[in-house]
């Protein structure tokens, strides 16, 4: 499997950086040949689903996740994050991603994503480059949902 880490820090109150980050579809606005839908009515909270497809007609890959874990940032929770882990379930595309949201010291949030990944046919040996182009993708897509608006 194959293991990124992206961290970012912004100046937006954590409970926006939150929602912000938890907005899946938004995601799909960010990320390259991919639309993100909502397969369970919202409010987001664990058993939650929804799907990422990427690609072009044919050669496109579904994506679907489950959230597993809902913690928002509380402020009955002092100094924890708020945490939100996702399971791939999907034929291809394995694995799961963890979002974190810290308050930071004086204002603002740290995120942190974490995801572990798997696709179904590409050889353990590319795993490298899976990391680097999930840091990659989801760099972008962190840096363009924390813009302030």
């Amino acid at each position: 499997m194959s293991l990124f880490r992206v961290e970012r820090r912004s100046g937006l109150p954590v409970e926006e950086v939150w929602r912000r980050l938890t907005d899946f579809t938004a995601h799909g606005r960010l990320v390259p040949l991919t639309r993100s839908r909502m397969l369970s009515p919202g409010p987001t909270r664990v058993g939650t689903r929804f799907v990422a497809r990427t690609g072009i007609g044919r050669f496109a890959v579904d994506d679907p996740m489950e959230v597993v874990v809902w913690e928002p940032p509380a402020p009955g929770r002092p100094g924890q994050p708020g945490r939100c882990r996702l399971e791939k379930r999907g034929r291809v595309v394995l694995g799961h991603a963890v979002i974190e949201v810290y308050a930071a010291q004086g204002g603002g949030a740290r995120a942190v994503w974490v995801e572990e990944l798997r696709v179904r046919g590409v050889p353990g040996a590319l795993d490298p480059v899976l990391a680097l182009a999930g840091r990659r993708l989801f760099g972008r897509a962190m840096d363009g949902l924390l813009l302030p608006s």
